[in-house]
């Protein structure tokens, strides 16, 4: 397979020139990850405007920066703290007097270090500059998130004969999990929501100790971790058989969500993919009962960029990957959400969580 993290450090160097920085310091893990391949959990990273890359670990990691860096940086393993490697390490940089650090991933404490230890150089806060190049995915991260929605489908077809009345929601969320482990999840990619009743009308309920009653809504929403690349699906079944109502909320939701899937493209603002779905839902009438956002990015983290709601005036870029999950949520009733990941390609739309979204009646 290509190995892509050179361009991406060359798309990076463009953006550094681009906002007349010498460097950047990059703190947060996930952008570590896409740019060197280092999957540990503790790194510091100073990319250059030359391309240069200093990536600074601890021991427990020896091996494996070696096995994932290889001599894409100069890797220094530090022997105490990497903050006091940095310090060390950074004047060998030549060239360097004025970085960017990710101020929407440095803590507190971090920043002080800069402002004590750091003042030989200049530093200014910047956004987004690592998180807007992944947003678009490469070949090889869509084959990884397409993995990881195969996981997911597969955990799902297992679960669902297992489901009835009686079963508490943190139950089925075992019995959930336990699958997606066995179709191959590194991990959970955030806490398997499972809700039922009254409770599936919580966007983002814990999932709790509360026994599911027969003809109620039973909401699953779940994802899977391949290769670090996330997944992300809800699903919405009945236990026993649904009434009217029901089914008719159901109906809306499918029928909003199928519209946006199928509508979506690259190249849209992010409010107009929202509005794809709100507008079906506001002509039926159930508007007032969705009140989150339609869908954002996917990839090494479950939430990215890019973001399909209302307030996002940014435009959607050829092929990132995003979530379509329209819901109706009415309190003391209950709720219905239904999402799939979708690949943003210069052909159109593309659904990567292949899995029915007819109305389930199980048990």
């Amino acid at each position: 397979m290509t190995d892509r993290r050179p361009a991406r450090v060359a798309a990076l160097q463009a953006a550094l020139a681009d906002l007349q920085l010498d460097a950047l310091l990059v703190t947060a893990l996930p952008n570590i990850r896409y740019l060197t391949g280092f999957s540990g959990s503790n790194a510091l990273l100073v990319a250059t405007a030359r391309g240069d890359l200093l990536l600074l670990t601890d021991f427990r990691y020896q091996t494996q920066v070696a096995d994932e860096v290889g001599d894409l940086a100069r890797v220094v393993i530090a022997e105490q703290s990497t903050w006091a490697a940095l310090w060390r390490e950074l004047p060998t940089l030549h060239g360097v007097e004025l970085l960017g650090f990710e101020g929407a991933a440095l803590v507190h404490r971090d920043f002080e270090r800069l402002l004590n230890d750091g003042q030989r150089w200049q530093w200014r806060p910047v956004r987004d500059v690592v998180e807007t190049l992944r947003e678009r995915k490469d070949p090889g991260e869509l084959a990884l998130i397409e993995t990881a929605a195969g996981i997911a489908t597969t955990a799902l077809a297992a679960t669902l004969p297992v489901l009835r009345a009686g079963l508490t929601e943190t139950a089925i969320a075992g019995v959930l999990e336990r699958a997606l482990r066995e179709a191959g999840s590194e991990a959970f990619p955030f806490p398997t929501i499972v809700a039922s009743g009254p409770r599936s009308a919580l966007p983002h309920a814990r999932s709790s100790s509360r026994a599911v009653g027969s003809g109620e809504f039973l909401l699953l929403d779940f994802g899977a971790v391949h290769g670090g690349y996330c997944s992300d699906i809800t699903r919405t079944v009945v236990i026993g058989r649904a009434d009217d109502e029901q089914r008719a909320t159901y109906a809306a939701v499918a029928a909003a969500q199928a519209h946006a899937c199928a509508e979506v493209r690259a190249g849209m603002r992010g409010s107009e993919g929202d509005a794809l779905a709100r507008d079906h839902l506001a002509a039926a009438g159930l508007a007032a009962w969705f009140g989150h956002s339609l869908g954002h990015g996917i990839g090494l983290e479950v939430h990215e960029g890019p973001r399909l709601a209302s307030s996002a005036d940014a435009i959607l870029p050829v092929d990132a990957v995003v979530t379509v999950e329209p819901g109706v949520y009415r309190p003391g009733w209950g709720g219905v959400r239904i999402e799939d990941d979708v690949h943003l390609s210069s052909a159109g739309p593309r659904r990567l969580t292949e899995f029915t979204r007819e109305l389930l009646e199980l048990g």
